[in-house]
């Protein structure tokens, strides 16, 4: 293998799978126990947001602790997964398995353990992540840089022999702060904000745009990639 980059990090929510209403549903279902009537600013506060919890901790008045409101969350969202499974976004898994083919692939996300291990679980790729990096394994969430680097350190390579796979402005940032080259697939299409757009080596508007994007950075030295690849075109 002469590929630059021998490993791939995924981002899960959002990447992988489609939680963009599964999670925001758990917590405005949380909150409104404590009296909180959620809003679609809360929702858009989650996107990517390392330190969730916290911000629905915050709306209920500090009458729960962040680790309350992560355990009720994840009963919450499993118990609806359980009813209806959570799914991978389109092209998901063939990304997933595209990566394998340049090397280890692993999993950093600020989502519990309990939820991830049984989302992958469910889509049969627990044993192809030889790192599974989740909320409570780091003291910082999302953008600093501390999941990208541990998902690094438990594979075994250095940064820069990396590649990180995100949809979030905080991931990006994250990955790119780890010394991590990113490969952005943004949710829904939108539109990275300015502070952000220059740091993706590239980017795509879906994982099934993504996949030769992937390859590419695998294969191809930095040099070569000095204008940003991108699927939506300037």
């Amino acid at each position: 293998m002469t590929g630059v980059h021998t490993a791939t990090v995924f981002d899960l929510d959002d990447t992988l799978i489609d939680t963009a209403g599964a999670w925001p549903r758990a917590c405005a279902a949380f909150s409104a126990h404590h009296g909180y009537r959620w809003r679609p600013e809360d929702t858009a506060a989650l996107h990517g947001n390392g330190n969730w919890a916290a911000h629905v901790a915050a709306v209920c008045g500090g009458r729960a602790t962040t680790a309350e409101v992560v355990d009720a969350c994840t009963d919450i969202i499993l118990d609806e997964h359980a009813a209806h499974p959570v799914r991978p976004l389109p092209g998901a898994l063939d990304l997933v398995a595209a990566a394998e083919r340049h090397g280890p692939v692993a999993v950093a996300t600020a989502s519990p353990r309990r939820f991830v291990l049984t989302v992958l679980d469910a889509l049969r790729l627990t044993t192809r992540m030889c790192a599974v990096i989740c909320g409570e394994d780091v003291g910082r969430a999302k953008p600093a840089p501390d999941p990208y680097l541990r998902a690094a350190a438990r594979i075994g390579l250095p940064p820069s022999a990396c590649l990180a796979v995100e949809d979030s402005p905080a991931g990006i940032r994250s990955a790119a702060a780890a010394g991590i080259r990113v490969l952005a697939i943004p949710r829904h299409g939108m539109r990275l904000p300015a502070g952000i757009a220059h740091l993706p080596a590239a980017q795509a508007r879906s994982a099934v745009e993504a996949l030769p994007l992937l390859t590419r950075l695998h294969t191809s030295r930095p040099e070569l990639l000095a204008h940003r690849t991108t699927a939506q075109g300037r």
